[in-house]
């Protein structure tokens, strides 16, 4: 029960924390509508699968004993944030409040792939997972129990960033952002890249 309390825990102030999901959920929301957020925050929750399948089959160990390879995944996802950033520091396409673009199929797929990338190339949550699975599981744990502390981690993921979707795509919300749509483009996408950057540089000490 002590270690279930501690997986909890870990994971709640993992996902709260700000970082290139929220912001990426945030602008889905506001500038793509209820449904693109929310599918985004879907993507989130399955791309962190990815770093629980090989955290628990151990390829989390070669990771951490290969350090070529674990910089290399660092560099692909803080390259992905920085692209992410640039996409959204440059645009200038305006979008409406209304219309049938805003909930459209092509969008929604799009925030999902976002948000799956997003997620599965964060250094933030391949360190989260690995450190929650070395930290907090004990060792030897069964692989179901492994699996389900995974399960977990995606729901919470899931849970949390469906609050913001809905939060950032209320339509007074959305209205008043997208009156400055602009300016919120270029904070996200600023902090995107700082985000980016920021990996980058700890990557290079």
């Amino acid at each position: 029960m002590n270690e279930l309390i501690a997986v909890a825990l870990f994971t709640v102030l993992a996902v709260i924390s700000p970082g290139a999901d929220f912001a990426l959920v945030t602008r889905s929301s506001y500038s793509a509508g209820r449904r693109a957020g929310l599918s985004a925050a879907l993507g989130i929750a399955l791309g962190v699968q990815v770093h629980v399948l090989y955290t628990v089959l151990g390829i989390a160990l070669v990771i951490s004993q290969t350090p070529a390879l674990f910089l290399l995944m660092k560099v692909l996802g803080a390259g992905y944030l920085i692209y992410l950033g640039y996409r959204s520091l440059t645009n200038t396409t305006q979008t409406a409040l209304t219309g049938a673009d805003v909930d459209s199929g092509a969008g929604v797929g799009a925030a999902f792939r976002a948000g799956f990338l997003t997620n599965a190339l964060n250094p933030k949550t391949m360190l989260f997972v690995i450190s929650a699975y070395t930290q907090v599981v004990q060792p030897g744990s069964a692989l179901t129990t492994d699996f389900a502390y995974g399960a977990f981690m995606s729901f919470a993921h899931w849970l949390w960033f469906s609050l913001v979707a809905v939060f950032f795509s209320h339509s007074a919300l959305r209205r008043a952002m997208l009156e400055r749509q602009r300016l919120v483009d270029r904070v996200i996408g600023v902090a995107l890249i700082g985000l980016g950057l920021a990996v980058v540089f700890a990557s290079a000490r």
